[in-house]
């Protein structure tokens, strides 16, 4: 049997540390996007004895279940769960909670395991230590972040959210829960729904507001991948009505509702600009002509007649979110792992990125700050070229980056597509976050990547 043990002093009060791994959402929260693994289903709430949980994951490429089981809780000083199936020969995990330095916390993960194959494993052992060392360290930092800046920091909210199922909307909806808020998700599948999940149909004028009850807030998240393949007149005209269709349906929802949500935050994206070489935009700078910058501009009036109506209306313009479970980054990991990353054209043309953490947090600054309306800006401070994130990425992963793929090479492959998303130049500050002080968590590129790929030197 081994064992592997993390502990951490959190500064909140234990009660409070541990009430919240109780909350939904607090499994996704917790889990490292990095990690092959996603919850599919749970029998019970909280962390109760007798609650299950399963998961789909990967080991090594093959595709496998893990079912656990809350085997042991004592409020306020521990929970333990174990394996019931999975990877492991055995596993229990043990969550321990003390009292330390005033009213701090102490909270210690402690994992004993087996690794099937008995002794044949154990060459194996020193992997699995380092790998759990990643996925604890990242837990303990994420933990401790939300609790002290945002958890409970506002008044509880109702909050409706389009879009869930996308790599942003995935991140936000277990982070919400677990500041303490009630989401709602629209959702467009007709399968069996989860308590918190509405049917709706953007086409066809479905749901009916009212059957949803009162919101403090809509979240509107939703729009087609703009960059897989090439950009046909078909596609083109989707990226447009998935944009555009969804949020006019919740804009004429809300005007319909007897009390309506204080305030309606719908996605755009910093396309708007378009190509802008080395000069830097912020929000009061005029959009730009490419196709993807008209996509923007008529998505963002699509909600403006919720702002004329009174409710406070933010068109946020995101940038490249960075997370290694989806978007650009998980696409470049595969090539940049295995030596293969490679620069852009010649590489100038900067990237506006921002971490997921931080896209995460400037929604919630903007939730509780009804001083910031109109365009937002989602990226970090510190924009950088394709050249430096091509660099960076690089030495994070600990691997050369030497190739470069040409311009006319990227626009022979992806045309339309390669060249306004791959190619052009956003050069873009957060000028509204920054003047209402929403404080960057990972306003680098370096300790942003290192964080969200679990490689900061301990």
């Amino acid at each position: 049997m081994k064992v592997f043990s993390r502990k951490s002093h959190i500064p909140v009060p234990v009660a409070r540390l541990f009430a919240w791994h109780a909350r939904d959402g607090a499994i996704q929260r917790l889990t490292p996007p990095w990690a092959p693994m996603a919850l599919k289903w749970r029998q019970g709430s909280g962390i109760d004895k007798g609650v299950r949980v399963g998961f789909d994951m990967r080991v090594l490429g093959i595709p496998m279940t893990w079912e656990a089981e809350h085997i042991d809780y004592y409020e306020n000083r521990m929970f333990k769960d174990r394996q019931i199936k999975g990877p492991f020969a055995r596993w229990e995990h043990t969550h321990l909670f003390a009292p330390d330095r005033g009213q701090g916390s102490a909270m210690t993960d402690q994992v004993a395991y087996e690794l099937p194959g008995g002794w044949l494993s154990a060459p194996f052992d020193r992997r699995v230590q380092k790998e759990l060392a990643r996925m604890f360290d990242y837990r303990h930092r994420v933990l401790a972040h939300d609790l002290i800046h945002y958890a409970d920091q506002c008044r509880p909210m109702r909050i409706l959210i389009s879009g869930a199922s996308g790599s942003i909307g995935s991140a936000l909806v277990p982070f919400l829960r677990t500041c303490g808020h009630k989401v709602i998700c629209l959702v467009r599948h007709n399968g069996p729904l989860a308590d918190d999940d509405v049917f709706w149909d953007p086409y066809n004028d479905i749901p009916d507001m009212a059957s949803i009850g009162r919101v403090d807030a809509v979240i509107n998240l939703n729009g087609k991948d703009i960059s897989r393949g090439k950009w046909t007149d078909g596609q083109k005209q989707a990226i447009m009505d998935s944009r555009i269709q969804p949020t006019r349906l919740l804009v004429k929802k809300m005007l319909e509702m007897d009390q309506r949500p204080e305030v309606f935050v719908s996605a755009s994206a910093i396309g708007f600009y378009g190509e802008g070489a080395d000069a830097v935009f912020t929000e009061t700078d005029p959009g730009g002509d490419s196709f993807i910058s008209r996509v923007c501009n008529e998505w963002e009036q699509a909600s403006w007649p919720a702002q004329a109506a009174g409710i406070r209306t933010v068109q946020l313009r995101i940038g490249v979110v960075l997370t290694p479970a989806g978007g650009a980054l998980a696409r470049m990991l595969p090539a940049f792992a295995a030596g293969c990353g490679a620069k852009l054209g010649k590489g100038r043309q900067y990237m506006s990125w921002i971490s997921m953490d931080d896209t995460l947090g400037g929604i919630f600054h903007i939730l509780r700050n009804k001083d910031i309306q109109g365009p937002v800006n989602l990226t970090a401070p510190n924009p950088v070229t394709n050249q430096k994130f091509t660099r960076t990425l690089a030495r994070v992963l600990s691997r050369p980056a030497v190739f470069s793929i040409p311009g006319w090479l990227a626009a022979r492959l992806w045309g339309e597509m390669g060249k306004e998303t791959l190619l052009t130049s956003a050069r873009v500050m957060p000028e509204k976050l920054m003047k209402t002080q929403f404080t960057f968590q990972y306003p680098d590129l370096e300790p942003a990547l290192g964080h969200l790929l679990g490689r900061i030197d301990s």
